[in-house]
């Protein structure tokens, strides 16, 4: 079976910080930003880039649909 790895683009200005993504993540790659956006929202992150596996669980509880994931097999 091929293994996965995956990597998430937020769209910080348009994050509310809700931390849907954060609680979602099985492996804990996604945190909240201590900085804020334009709207003054702790934006989500990638804290943990190197556990992602391209679920795209975040992306599928995001509310407001500013997650990308992108996955690519790994040889």
């Amino acid at each position: 079976m091929a293994k996965f790895k995956g990597a998430i683009v937020v769209e910080t200005e348009k994050c509310k910080g809700c931390s849907l993504c954060v609680v979602a993540c099985p492996t804990g790659v996604i945190e909240l930003a201590r900085e804020v956006n334009g709207k003054g929202y702790h934006y989500a992150y990638m804290a943990n880039p190197d556990a992602c596996i391209g679920c795209s669980s975040c992306g599928l509880v995001c509310p407001d649909t500013v997650i990308t994931v992108y996955k690519t097999a790994v040889s």
